[in-house]
């Protein structure tokens, strides 16, 4: 039998330190708890709210009728050949977490991945990336329970549909599944990404030419650390807008006024335009608005500074959105689930 709490304060499950209230929080530990939470939001004929560590939610009501927690954990090795390895993890396992378990067993291929907040059943729906990475080049396979059949499915890395930061949970299948566990194909015989220029500074800056995976790891750690604030000091969930990706004549355009705006070429022959410098030129970088605002450091940080709302942190996510519109013709859209 789960575990339920009524009437709990979601205050501590989301990152941004959001006051909201779950009606029923149901703390599901294994697939046959799940069942029984599902079953339970069909009997109340409410929605089920699905919250894994909460670091990609922002929530805008006070009230939610029924939440369900995973805390399915769980690591191990499923099966291993020469070059790979094969690891099953639960859903409900902290990603940074894997990544350190999967680095301390010789296992690569997440390194550029650590310090991103989040539990591993978050990190398929929206295809986490960092530094020259995303999770798809090492993906699998997941399990997921439907939440209105009670179906057990697996789902094959095709099956995903993965793109920037999404995949067909975000699209098609969007609130259809619970997530229960994910298994990655990890390497044995490394070949390090440090493509990223500012991985490249740190490990010359320790006179590292030959980074084993875990110095990677350290580096990437080290950059996280110096741009992004910790949600447990200040309430935030990381980047908040996606990377924006148009179309070249586009950003030639853009280059005759700004000749410095920073692009990366994608293989479609677009171009991808970091939304933070974009946020930065519309003067967004620092600014506050009583209990909101967003970092002095990194601008595509929204941040809490402690009272703030869901409904206000929102609200000022649209008026950059419509800022950065109006001055370079390009649509940011947000990483973060706003529910």
């Amino acid at each position: 039998m789960p575990h339920i709490l009524k009437q709990a304060s979601l205050k501590g499950y989301n990152t941004f330190g959001i006051e909201a209230v779950a009606e029923q929080l149901i703390k599901v530990s294994n697939n046959q708890e799940v069942k029984e939470a599902i079953d339970m939001a069909k009997k109340l004929d409410v929605p089920p709210l699905v919250l894994g560590g909460g670091s990609n939610v922002l929530f805008t009501k006070k009230t939610y009728p029924l939440v369900i927690l995973n805390n399915l954990t769980g690591i191990k090795k499923q099966k291993e050949n020469e070059d790979f390895v094969w690891i099953k993890s639960g859903a409900g396992v902290i990603w940074h977490e894997l990544v350190l378990h999967c680095i301390g067993n010789g296992w690569g291929g997440i390194e550029n991945l650590s310090l991103i907040p989040g539990t591993v059943g978050a990190a398929p729906m929206q295809n986490i990336g960092a530094y020259g990475v995303e999770i798809k080049e090492v993906f699998e396979s997941l399990e997921a329970i439907h939440l209105d059949t009670l179906d057990e499915q697996v789902f094959s890395n095709d099956d995903c549909q993965f793109g920037y930061r999404e995949s067909v949970f975000k699209r098609k299948l969007k609130g259809e599944y619970f997530i229960t566990s994910v298994t990655l194909k990890l390497t044995k015989k490394h070949k390090v990404n440090v493509s990223y220029g500012a991985i490249t500074d740190v490990l010359d800056s320790q006179s590292i030419s030959n980074p084993s995976i875990k110095q990677v790891s350290d580096a990437v750690i080290q950059i996280r650390e110096s741009k992004l604030p910790n949600p447990k000091e200040i309430g935030n969930a990381g980047s908040f807008f996606k990377n924006p990706v148009i179309s070249n004549d586009h950003f030639q355009e853009l280059r005759v006024t700004y000749s410095n705006i920073p692009s990366y070429e994608q293989p479609n022959g677009k171009v991808k335009v970091p939304a933070g410098w974009l946020i930065e030129q519309c003067g967004w970088k620092g600014m506050r608005e009583g209990h909101i605002g967003v970092h002095v450091n990194q601008a595509l940080v929204l941040v809490n500074y402690g009272n703030g709302t869901g409904e206000n942190i929102k609200d000022l996510a649209f008026k950059i959105k419509d800022s950065v519109k109006q001055k370079f013709n390009i649509d940011i859209t947000p990483e973060v689930n706003i529910i």
